[in-house]
């Protein structure tokens, strides 16, 4: 497989992880009562949830984006 390709899958993986995580999260946070739409409590969750993905893609890209010898 072409290296952007996968580049570009991997990156849109790890977004798509990030977000369905952050909204399920923020869903039950919003459930429970913990903050109201549009506060910084949301914002919150979202940017925390955001740094975990970016922080986990960056230490796993290297098992994934190998170069085909």
């Amino acid at each position: 497989m072409n290296q952007t390709v996968k580049g570009i899958t991997y990156v849109s993986v790890w977004v798509l992880l990030w977000g369905t995580a952050s909204s399920l999260a923020d869903f039950v946070l919003l459930q429970r009562g913990t903050y109201e739409t549009g506060t910084s409590g949301q914002l919150l969750t979202f940017a925390a949830y955001g740094i975990a993905a970016l922080v986990m893609g960056v230490r796993l890209s290297g098992r994934f984006l190998k170069t085909e010898d």
